[in-house]
């Protein structure tokens, strides 16, 4: 009768340590994947000075315009106490990004300058790069967040304090929006 009590306390000692474990590579899945994210998002933010002093030589009197992107910027680059606060500040400055884009059409003379094309080309493909990065980041916490609230991880969860991973998600109205095709 002991050794029965005693299995049973082992494979439930096996068992705490196996979720545990599990758990703990997951979170660090989360974690490498924010870290690919943060990544990408570094790459945009070293770009941005290039591209605002290119464009202001272009556009001296769209300041606002610049001056939120530099603003943007600064907000996305400050350090921050959570990834929420982090995907907030990235989101504004992907909006300020948008907004410049968008007044740069009416300077045909820049829209034609080789530097600013080049700035432009590796902005978009930086930007594609943060796309995927941010697939990954979302899928890799949809599943830790999965495995963190089913039973019976979600007792074992709770108590050694496993956190649920926020996901990146559109917060801007403009990011819904369907873009318009015209010939």
């Amino acid at each position: 009768m002991p050794w029965i009590i005693t299995a049973v306390v082992v494979v439930a000692v096996i068992a705490v340590i196996v979720l545990y474990n599990g758990l703990v590579g997951r979170r660090k899945e989360v974690d490498n994947a924010w870290a690919q994210i943060d990544v990408q998002l570094k790459r945009r933010c070293d770009l941005i000075p290039n591209l605002v002093e290119t464009v202001k030589g272009y556009a001296a009197h769209e300041s606002g315009v610049l001056e939120r992107v530099t603003q943007a910027r600064s907000a996305a680059i400050a350090p921050h106490r959570d990834t929420a606060g982090r995907i907030e500040a990235e989101s504004n400055l992907s909006g300020a990004l948008r907004n410049l884009m968008i007044h740069v059409e009416a300077y045909p003379q820049l829209k034609a300058n080789q530097n600013f094309l080049a700035l432009q080309e590796e902005l978009t493909s930086t930007e594609n790069r943060i796309t995927f990065a941010r697939q990954h980041y979302n899928d890799t916490a949809t599943d830790y967040n999965t495995a963190i609230a089913l039973f019976p991880a979600c007792i074992f969860a709770s108590m050694f304090n496993f956190r649920e991973a926020p996901l990146w998600q559109i917060t801007e109205a403009a990011d819904r929006e369907v873009p318009k095709v015209k010939f």
